[in-house]
């Protein structure tokens, strides 16, 4: 029996960690693609992130999230059982890693800059503007050998370390709050309470009954529905069964 992790943000702050973690994932897939055509999706992906940057201001949260993990670890170091060494090498990184957030311009400010990048960066909002009638430069770029490309490709990436580093510092910490519980979706259909500190709701469930859940709430409490992924013709999309479950409230 295959299992499979859903995760659903009760706050803004973290649905945008998680898609700045999806896009920056999906721009690995794109950047290691082994054909040019493949790497259009690398442009795609560099695009919406660069667009979610400038509608929110994700490093005032990180930094304040960066805060309040290195409060909790100063407090757990006077724990008498904690592992000192390993307690201390975390500490530093996410010191040195808040220094650099505080100092470093606006996140995505170099790609933003960069000639190439904003030449071709409209069209890639346009349904298929990216031809090579339309972008001439960008295909000139895409017919350089597959290793000049790559390096291109890697020193755009070396400009998001940071911010990749921190949302996965912070998603970890967030991840690691919840314990998954065995619960019972009655009829397909779970109530909880959210406590004050749940950011995050994780339900972990078999992929192999044709069913997946569905989650609605806010930091107060949130409601999970199971739906058939394909209902029989007539019938309803909700699951009308009693499902077996694991939920971590985070």
């Amino acid at each position: 029996m295959s299992d499979t992790v859903y995760e659903f943000p009760l706050k803004e702050k973290v649905r945008n960690y998680l898609r700045i973690e999806q896009l920056i994932a999906q721009l690995k897939s794109g950047a290691s693609a082994p054909s040019a055509q493949l790497q259009m999706y690398f442009f795609d992906q560099l695009f919406t992130l660069l667009d979610l940057f400038e509608r929110i201001d994700i490093r005032t949260d990180i930094v304040k999230d960066l805060d309040a993990h290195e409060k909790n670890l100063v407090y757990w170091s006077q724990h008498p059982n904690i592992d000192s060494s390993a307690l201390e090498n975390t500490l530093r990184s996410i010191v040195n890693l808040r220094d650099k957030l505080k100092s470093c311009k606006k996140f995505g400010t170099e790609l933003k800059e960069d000639k190439f990048l904003s030449a071709i960066r409209q069209r890639f909002a346009i349904p298929g503007g990216a031809c090579s009638f339309d972008l001439p430069n960008l295909h000139y770029w895409l017919g350089q050998p597959g290793e000049s490309r790559q390096d291109t490709m890697k020193s755009w990436m070396l400009t998001l370390v940071n911010v990749e580093e921190a949302i996965a510092i912070c998603l970890s910490f967030l991840r690691e709050r919840g314990q998954f519980r065995a619960l019972n979706a009655t009829n397909g259909f779970y109530q909880g309470v959210a406590e004050d500190k749940n950011e995050l709701i994780r339900v972990r469930c078999t992929v192999d009954e044709g069913y997946y859940p569905n989650l609605s709430g806010n930091k107060y409490r949130y409601a999970l529905r199971f739906m058939w992924f394909t209902p029989e013709p007539g019938k309803s999309s909700s699951v009308d069964d009693d499902i077996s479950f694991s939920l971590a409230a985070c």
